[in-house]
Formats: C-alpha cells, structure tokens, sequence
C-alpha cells in the first residue's frame, strides 16, 4: 500500500494537486466508457510511483494519463483503449507521443510490472453479489458516488480497498433506507471511513469535484449525486444502529506501522537517487521537446453515457494550482 509519507517527500508536487489530477483522471475515464475498476487501478499506480520516484510538476499529469493508460490496457477490450494520439490530446498537445511511451516504460518498471490489484469496486461487486441479498443498482450507484469520493483526498489512502467498499456500501445502504448490512460496519477502520464520508459530505458537500458530480448526476447513475448532496444539505446525517453483541470476542485492531522511509529518485533514472546527496541536484535529463502541461459484477458502460464532449481540455495549469 503507498504511504502517505511518500508524497509529504516529494520537492515540488503536493497533496493539494491530488483533487485536480483525479479529476482529471475521472474525465477521460467516463469519456472513454472505460470499466470502473480501471480508475483505481490508475490512481494506484500513480500512488505506487509517487512513493518511489521523484516526481516534478511538469511531469505529474503525464504520470497520472500514462497509469491510466496502462490500466486500461491491463483491465479493458482493445477497441476501448485510448490510442497514443487520444492521450497527446488529453493533455492538450503538451507531450509528443514518445513522451507516453518513455513514462510507460519507467512506470512499468519502477513497480515492477506488479499490475493486479483488487480494487474497491472489485470488492464492491462481491458485497453485492453475496449475503441476504443482492443490492439494487441504486444502492451500488451510491457506493460508487462514495467510493470515487475516497480517491481525491489524502486521508483515505491509508485504508485498504476492501474497507473503502464496506464503509461505502454500509453509508449507501444507510441513504437509500435498506437494511443495514452489520458485516459492512463491523470494524472501527470501517466506521472510520463512513464517519470520514459523512462529514465530509456534511461539512464540505458544496466543494465537491464538479466533474464527478456531473458524472453520478447522470442517468445512468441513477442520478445518485443530486439524491445524496440534496440528503446532507438538508441536514442529514449517519446515525449509527446498535448491532447486537455476539459472543465471540473481536481480535483487536492492530495499528499499522509506519512505512520506512523511502529513497526517491527521479523518473527517467534507472537508479534511486538519495535526496540528501549532491546527484540530487541532477534532476531529469528530459528530451527538449517535452513541455509542461499547458492548459465483477460490472455492467457493460451503456450508450446512455454523457458525449465525448464531456472532457473540456479546460481546465487550469496543474503547475500552478496553489489550492485545489
């Protein structure tokens, strides 16, 4: 799992960039009809290279858009596979095509080909599909909603998949008025998680990312954005259930130890680079010619989906966003 650590190292890329890229991520995921497990497996390869490399400004939207890339060739049918010219349009003709293929190769290797991952919504189709019931799509739209929330801020990143989709699944029962299913709240990393969603729902509910709140207001989302922020605008919030006691007794939680300190290095070296050394001030020995950014049980995507006109190319500098 990344550690949080990672991207406290890091010189010039921060966590207030983190909302901005995943947005950006979110975007092209939904104009390409691309399966939902592809958008975590994503987001934890940039994670996973972050924690181990290096990473400067010009370069973090290529990384986020080659994991993408590379997620979906690893997860996805060819035809929907975006080409190498669909990414230089992503990014608004900021990188020529060899600029892609040259961070596939770094990416790859740095960790280590290791692309399996089980996902949230890996887990959240097993929640579904198991127990006394099957979840109606309502239900899981909501969890999605929740879950691709978790992905923009810092504070859930320590928290394994699996939990993620139980507290999403427990919190999107609780909104859609359905029993609650106690295998889904039974740990206090699960509750914490759900107390985290509510408030940040509560709290923080008119700053959500726009594009992912465009994206689940959709029908074919069940328009499940609208249905949840209307909930905590008028002021509703978890109530927890008193679950009843069993007579097995709880292993107890056991605190997860810090990461160790990671070396980080620069993307295009092979090497890892000590940051307290003077090779460090040897940054990247890019081409010239790149420029920073300038401007399962899974339904088939349906034809329903917003155009590809969905993505703007709009948005601002990744580089120069103090706040986000």
């Amino acid at each position: 799992m990344p550690s949080i650590q990672s991207m406290d190292q890091q010189p010039e890329i921060g966590w207030h960039m983190r909302p901005c890229l995943v947005e950006f991520l979110v975007e092209i995921h939904f104009s390409f009809h691309l399966r939902p497990e592809i958008l975590y497996l994503a987001i934890n390869i940039v994670d996973r290279y972050v924690s181990r490399r290096i990473v400067f400004i010009e370069h973090y939207q290529l990384i986020g858009c080659v994991a993408l890339w590379i997620a979906a060739k690893f997860e996805d049918v060819k035809e929907r596979v975006p080409s190498i010219k669909d990414l230089v349009q992503m990014c608004h003709d900021a990188y020529e095509e060899s600029a892609f293929r040259q961070m596939e190769g770094y990416i790859l290797s740095t960790i280590q080909w290791t692309l399996g991952h089980p996902t949230a919504e890996t887990w959240l189709g097993i929640l579904c599909s198991r127990g006394p019931r099957i979840e109606e799509p309502k239900v899981q739209h909501v969890a999605r909603f929740l879950m691709e929330i978790t992905l923009f801020y810092r504070e859930f990143v320590k928290y394994p998949p699996s939990l993620i989709s139980r507290a999403a699944l427990a919190l999107s029962c609780f909104l859609c008025r359905q029993p609650e299913r106690f295998m889904d709240s039974e740990t206090d990393e699960c509750m914490e998680i759900l107390d985290l969603l509510d408030t940040r729902f509560a709290k923080h509910g008119k700053n959500l990312s726009k594009v992912l709140v465009k994206k689940y207001s959709d029908a074919c989302y069940s328009k499940v954005a609208t249905f949840v922020i209307q909930f905590y605008l008028q002021g509703g919030r978890f109530a927890r259930v008193t679950i009843p006691s069993f007579t097995n007794t709880p292993t107890p939680n056991t605190p997860l130890s810090d990461a160790p300190k990671l070396k980080l290095d620069a993307p295009i070296t092979t090497t890892a680079l000590n940051p307290s050394s003077s090779d460090y001030e040897d940054k990247e020995n890019w081409p010239t010619t790149i420029k920073p950014v300038t401007s399962r049980q899974i339904d088939p995507s349906p034809e329903q989906y917003l155009p590809r006109e969905f993505v703007t190319f709009s948005r601002p500098v990744l580089q120069t966003l103090n706040v986000c």
